[in-house]
C-alpha cells in the first residue's frame, strides 16, 4: 500500500509496520536546465523509473517552466516550483533533493516539516553542525531518511563487506587506499562554487567521503586519526566568462589511522591535473588479501581481487544476490543509486531502520571534521 499521510504524525514508528508496494517520490533538483551537474537528472530520475516498487510522482524546480518541462521529460504527474506545495502533496511518499549542498537544509527541513520521510544526496550539510541538525529533526519527527552514499550499494562493496565478516582473509591487519580523480579547473556556474571551501562539496568529502564510507562500510570504523588537509590547485577558470576562480576548497588528504579493530590504515586522497588513476582499496588479512578497484566506488563498477595464502589473486564476481537493481538495466550512474533505492524499500517494508541514513551521514561528518581538525591542530584525533 501507499504510505497513508498522517500516519507519520498520529504514531512516530508506525511508518515501520508499513508494508511498501509502491513509494511516490517527489525530487527537487532534477532538471532539464543546462548549466547544472546533472546528477538528479542521470543518475536518480533514471533509477526511480527502472524500480518497480518506485513512482518519481513529481518534480520541483526553481521556476514553473523548467518544473514542467523537467516534469514532462521524466513522466511525472506533477510539477511544482514551490517546495512548500511539494511537500505537502498527499501524493508525495519521498522526497528526494538533489540540488547544491548549500540548498540541502532548507529543502531537508521542509520535507521533515511536512512529515515526509527524505532522501538527501552527499554531502547531507556543508559541515557537520548542519548535518546534526537535520538527522535530529528528522529523529525528532520520528521519520525514516536516506543518505546519497550508494557506494554501500554497489554489488562488490556489498560482497566485500560480507567476505571480510565472514573471515575469509582472516583478521584485518593493514589497510591501504587510494583515490585520485581528475580535476576539473574549468567549470560553469552550475559547478564552480564547489571550489569554495565553505560550501562542502569539494574533492575531499564528495570522492573522497563517497570512497572513505565505502571502507569503512567494509571495515567498520576509525578510532583515530592524524591528516594533512591541503589545496594544491588554487586556481580555476570560469568556462563562460574566462575569469580566473580562486579556489580554497581541499584536493589533497593524507591520512595515517587506526580502526577500531586495530587495524593500521594509510589512506590518501588527491585531485590531479592529468592520468588520474581512480580507487584501489587493497585489505590484508591474516589469511589472504582482497582488492577493490574502481574509477568511482559510488558509481562503480567495482572489481574484486581475492587471493588466500600464497595462491595468485584472482578476479571475484559478487554473487547475483548483490543485484537489487532490474538485471537489464545498463551500467550508469544510475545503477547503484538505484541498489540505494530498493534497499531503503526492503528496510522500510520490513520494518527496519533504512542505511546509510542521515544518522550515519553525521557520522562520516564527524570523520571529515576531525581530518580537517587534525590537520590544523597538527595532532591525533580520537574518535567515538
Amino acid at each position: 500500500m501507499l504510505l497513508p499521510r498522517g500516519a507519520l504524525r498520529r504514531n512516530t514508528h508506525e511508518w515501520n509496520k508499513i508494508v511498501v508496494d509502491r513509494i511516490r517520490v517527489g525530487i527537487v533538483g532534477a532538471t532539464v536546465t543546462p548549466g547544472g551537474s546533472g546528477w538528479g537528472a542521470n543518475s536518480h530520475a533514471p533509477a526511480l523509473q527502472a524500480l518497480p516498487n518506485f513512482e518519481l510522482k513529481a518534480v520541483c524546480t526553481a521556476h514553473r517552466e523548467t518544473a514542467k518541462a523537467s516534469a514532462e521529460k521524466f513522466g511525472a504527474d506533477l510539477a511544482f516550483h514551490d517546495i512548500n506545495q511539494m511537500v505537502a502533496h498527499p501524493d508525495v511518499d519521498l522526497v528526494t533533493v538533489v540540488v547544491r549542498v548549500p540548498w540541502h537544509k532548507e529543502l531537508v527541513m521542509a520535507a521533515i516539516g511536512a512529515g515526509k520521510p527524505v532522501c538527501c544526496e552527499w554531502p547531507l550539510g556543508a559541515d557537520l553542525a548542519e548535518a546534526k541538525e537535520m538527522a535530529d529533526a528528522a529523529k525528532v519527527a520520528g521519520l525514516p531518511t536516506m543518505v546519497g552514499l550508494q557506494a554501500q550499494s554497489d554489488p562488490a562493496v556489498m560482497h566485500a563487506r560480507n567476505l571480510v565478516a565472514n573471515g575469509e582473509i582472516g583478521d584485518t591487519v593493514s589497510v591501504n587506499m587510494r583515490v585520485i580523480v581528475d580535476a576539473v579547473t574549468e567549470r560553469g556556474d552550475g559547478r564552480i562554487w564547489q571550489g569554495i571551501r565553505k560550501n562542502g562539496a569539494n574533492p575531499m568529502t564528495i570522492p573522497g567521503g563517497h570512497a572513505i564510507d565505502a571502507m569503512c562500510h567494509i571495515l567498520g570504523e576509525f578510532a583515530e586519526v592524524s591528516a594533512r588537509v591541503t589545496t594544491r590547485i588554487e586556481m580555476w577558470k570560469h568556462a563562460v566568462t574566462g575569469d580566473d576562480f580562486p579556489v580554497d576548497a581541499p584536493d589533497t588528504v593524507s591520512v595515517a589511522g587506526v580502526l577500531r579493530n586495530g587495524a593500521e590504515v594509510s589512506w590518501q586522497m588527491a585531485s590531479v591535473p592529468h592520468h588520474a588513476s581512480g580507487t584501489r582499496l587493497e585489505i590484508y588479512g591474516s589469511k589472504g588479501t582482497l582488492v577493490l578497484t574502481s574509477k568511482s566506488v559510488n558509481i562503480g563498477p567495482s572489481q574484486l581481487q581475492l587471493g588466500i595464502g600464497k595462491d595468485e589473486m584472482k578476479e571475484i564476481v559478487p554473487p547475483a544476490s548483490y543485484r537489487l537493481a532490474p538485471a537489464d538495466m545498463p551500467q550508469s550512474p544510475a545503477v547503484n543509486v538505484a541498489q540505494a533505492y530498493a534497499r531503503y524499500a526492503v528496510a522500510v517494508g520490513s520494518g527496519a531502520v533504512p542505511t546509510p541514513d542521515f544518522n550515519h551521514a553525521v557520522v562520516r561528518h564527524a570523520l571529515i571534521d576531525a581530518l580537517e581538525r587534525s590537520h590544523t591542530a597538527g595532532t591525533v584525533i580520537k574518535l567515538g
